[in-house]
């Protein structure tokens, strides 16, 4: 019996195709050191976006197939992930203490969006991600409110930076916290915009795998401050399967495009209905919007999520689905979301932006 070599584990490890990237495992990034010992073998794996909720079920695949080898009788991976920065727009530096903003957005209002960004926010975190979540709905922030955290009020530092809420182990930042809950802002553009990048930059993030950025409705202002301000490594478009948020789905689509923002993927939001009394299932608003406008765009369908009462009821008590029912279909779809989205994103170029250092001539 030939003696096992590293060289049939890489090989064998390299067949093994990843659904969430659809590429063979990268064998050159992700395993980190073989240790063979006789018939025994340990084997480091790293990937590039977190994955808590497969953890074990994805070593128990790779053991079975080391354990195919000739002469390997024991097979034992320890499987971890690493987050790096990705690429964003040309020409704007990314964060020192945000590696990855990821923006979510909606053609229209009424489509569920900042119900999807808080528990996108929420199951990033559950699969093991540093997480902060930033309210952009300047006019109408919702977020405090979905948090449980309306009223609170964020402390600053010394150098007069703020520290964000922490709710339900994420980091968050909204206009809600600084003015009163009731109280309307009438507000032009430039002071809107203004608002967001300080929002944004004045906030004091905490070492920061993901920032979840809930955009208003809309390509307007805070979208065009978006594209030229702020560093966006990918966007996520939400959208209802009925054609009029198909169609405004398609603008916010194009937008990114223009813009040069990478498109992640859609989600479709509120596809289907099941009755609570029969078990019957409706397509309220249509079926297949999502997977066309994706189709269309080149782009993948993250995830369908259905229209049920708890999503809202939950929300609205300040308690969302992924928070305190961790184990529910609908919190489950939620986390396979949340795995796509990021390893869609680990395809991206790294950022070393962020490193280079600022240069002044005198």
């Amino acid at each position: 019996m030939a003696p096992v070599s590293e060289q049939k584990i890489l090989t064998q490890l390299a067949t093994y195709v990843d659904k969430y990237t659809a590429k063979p495992l990268d064998t050159k990034q992700a395993i980190k050191k073989i240790t063979i010992n006789g018939s025994t073998v340990q084997i480091d794996i790293v990937l590039a976006y977190p994955c808590a909720g497969i953890q074990q079920t994805l070593s128990r695949e790779w053991e079975a197939l080391v354990l195919a080898i000739d002469g390997i009788e024991q097979a034992n991976i320890n499987l971890s992930w690493n987050i790096v920065a990705r690429s964003v727009q040309t020409s704007i530096k990314g964060m020192a203490n945000v590696k990855n903003i990821i923006a979510i957005a909606s053609g229209k209002g009424g489509v569920g969006k900042s119900t999807t960004a808080v528990n996108l926010a929420l199951a990033l975190a559950a699969e093991g991600a540093q997480v902060g979540l930033l309210d952009a709905d300047i006019h109408g922030p919702s977020q405090a409110l979905m948090l449980g955290t309306q009223g609170q009020h964020p402390q600053a530092n010394p150098e007069k930076k703020i520290y964000p809420i922490i709710a339900h182990g994420i980091q968050s930042m909204s206009i809600a916290y600084l003015i009163d809950k009731d109280a309307p802002l009438v507000w032009r553009g430039p002071m809107v915009s203004s608002a967001l990048q300080q929002l944004l930059r004045d906030t004091q993030w905490q070492d920061l795998d993901y920032l979840i950025i809930d955009l208003p409705p809309g390509t307007g202002d805070i979208q065009l401050t978006m594209a030229q301000k702020i560093p966006v490594a990918g966007a996520i478009v939400v959208t209802t399967p009925q054609d009029i948020a198909l169609l405004d789905a398609q603008k916010a689509i194009a937008m990114f495009n223009k813009v040069n923002i990478p498109v992640l993927g859609v989600i479709e939001n509120m596809s289907t209905y099941q009755c609570t009394a029969c078990g019957h299932q409706q397509a309220v608003f249509g079926s297949g919007g999502g997977q066309a406008i994706a189709a269309r765009n080149s782009v993948d369908l993250l995830g369908q999520l259905p229209l049920d009462m708890r999503i809202r009821e939950q929300t609205d008590s300040g308690a969302p689905t992924v928070a305190v029912e961790p184990g529910n279909e609908i919190s489950l779809t939620y986390r396979e979301i949340a795995r796509r989205s990021a390893a869609k994103l680990a395809l991206r170029a790294k950022d070393y932006s962020a490193k280079f250092p600022n240069i002044v001539v005198e």
